[in-house]
């Protein structure tokens, strides 16, 4: 019965999920794919009772990646950026190719994106030195926009903001709502059971845990855009600053959505997540991709008219790994 009632969710998330497209990187044996999701509706109203307040209002289409990147696509673009003469250098743990990589900096993100871009004859979406370390865009720079001085407004391949992600995790484009968890739902999603558990909405500590994350495309119940995973199996980076003003190179960021071995509550719209720094690792944590299509200079905190549509919610709620 729970495997019957797990397929029906399954099927009900697909049946609102955006077509997928996949984006190809690389050349030879070091081509990879990022499969992407359509968050369509632009010009939505936002969240009032999550966090952060009216999160999820965002004036403008954009793709995000449907699972969270592996460890496959790392080490492919760490040979090619090897072979181009300015390797990327990105360590992670090493639990196989298929599942996400995770201890892995925000800068690191960044700079994994950052070849996503300069590959394929883009824009970097973040600013590095001859140091290598991470500076604010300024006035003089091109793609510099006021509004959010850590991305380049030319750049396609973005880390998600605060309010992308939450977009993409919680909103239902169908009936212009928000939900609880990042499943289409506003019920308590099924976790793991027991060690080895086959049958779940998403993959946290039910009351057990899995030794290790699953293979990002094992996760779980999509949201209804079709994302997978963004409750629970590993946390996920922002590019936000914790505190949602992306004014200094060394503040906090954001990470959220919670991991393998997390509690439900860390996968709930009211939870803040965690605020740290961007140097820091964590066998836990991981990250998504997201692409604009048609790179613009609107304010990635742009918000869209307020409704009380949604659930209610209250508190703010944060979380630790």
């Amino acid at each position: 019965m729970k495997a019957f009632f797990a397929s029906l969710a399954l099927l009900a998330s697909l049946s609102l999920a955006a077509p997928t497209l996949a984006d190809t990187f690389g050349t030879g044996a070091n081509t990879f794919s990022v499969d992407f999701v359509t968050i369509g509706d632009p010009g939505n109203s936002g969240d009032l009772t999550g966090s952060p307040y009216n999160g999820g209002a965002v004036a403008y289409e954009y793709r995000i990646g449907k699972y969270e990147i592996s460890e496959d696509a790392i080490d492919k673009a760490n040979a090619l950026s090897a072979l181009e003469g300015n390797p990327l250098g990105i360590t992670h743990d090493g639990r196989g190719a298929n599942k996400p990589a995770t201890s892995i900096s925000w800068f690191e993100a960044a700079r994994f994106v950052n070849w996503l871009n300069t590959s394929t004859g883009g824009m970097p979406a973040y600013k590095f030195d001859i140091n290598g370390d991470f500076q604010l865009w300024e006035p003089g720079d091109a793609g510099y926009d006021p509004n959010n001085r850590y991305r380049n407004s030319q750049a396609q391949y973005v880390l998600p903001s605060a309010h992308e992600w939450y977009k993409a995790a919680y909103f239902d484009p169908v009936t212009d709502t928000y939900f609880d968890y990042p499943t289409g739902s506003d019920t308590v999603p099924d976790g793991i059971d027991f060690v080895g558990d086959p049958v779940f909405d998403a993959v946290y500590r039910d009351p057990d845990a899995n030794a290790q994350p699953n293979d990002i495309s094992n996760v779980g119940v999509l949201s209804p855009f079709g994302t997978a995973g963004q409750g629970g199996n590993v946390f996920e980076w922002l590019e936000t600053a914790f505190d949602l003003v992306n004014d200094l190179p060394g503040k906090q960021r954001g990470l959220r959505g919670g991991g393998w071995t997390s509690t439900s509550s860390v996968l709930q719209a009211l939870n803040s997540g965690i605020g740290t720094l961007p140097a820091f690792t964590s066998d836990k944590a991981g990250f998504r991709v997201l692409h604009i299509p048609e790179p613009s200079s609107l304010a990635l905190t742009a918000f869209g008219a307020l409704s009380l549509a949604g659930v209610r919610r209250s508190g703010r709620r944060g979380c630790h790994l």
